[in-house]
């Protein structure tokens, strides 16, 4: 199945930005999808988030770190709205995620974590996925927390239209 690039949207970090090397990369094989720029608190980052996304329907949402968690987020209050969700070591330990209403969520989720992530602690973050996301598929790499190794050695094309 084709994925619609104009559909996916990419989510940096809180100390990155649509320049930075995953951002382009990812837009340099996804030609045409969204990887804007998010600036102030998570709040205000969200509120950026919801009026790129508006009401519109099946948005395939890749978050890196900060980026993953806003992604996430998003998906627990518009499931309905969204694809498919790819979270690259999400920071899902921080309070912006830990203090909400857990509820389940079946959106097919993919995230992939680095065992040398010395940012974003793995075991704590995949267990509170395990709960959260109810079609979760897990990838842990040999990796720090940039991915880097990751991203040239994963199946994007595979992971996003999956």
């Amino acid at each position: 199945m084709a994925i619609d690039h104009s559909r996916i949207i990419y989510l940096h970090g809180s100390e990155s930005n649509s320049r930075s090397g995953k951002a382009q990369q990812f837009a340099a094989r996804f030609p045409g999808m969204l990887t804007p720029d998010f600036t102030g608190t998570f709040e205000e980052r969200m509120k950026q988030l919801d009026a790129i996304l508006k009401k519109e329907k099946d948005w395939t949402i890749i978050g890196s770190s900060f980026g993953g968690l806003m992604g996430a987020v998003f998906a627990l209050d518009h499931p309905e709205q969204v694809r498919k969700l790819v979270l690259l070591a999400p920071a899902l330990n921080l309070d912006e995620f830990a203090a909400r209403q857990l509820k389940p969520v079946s959106v097919p989720t993919v995230i992939v974590h680095g065992t040398e992530d010395d940012v974003v602690p793995l075991k704590p973050v995949r267990a509170l996925a395990e709960k959260v996301f109810t079609n979760l598929t897990y990838f842990i790499v040999d990796d720090g927390h940039r991915l880097h190794k990751a991203f040239e050695e994963l199946e994007w094309e595979k992971i996003l239209s999956s």
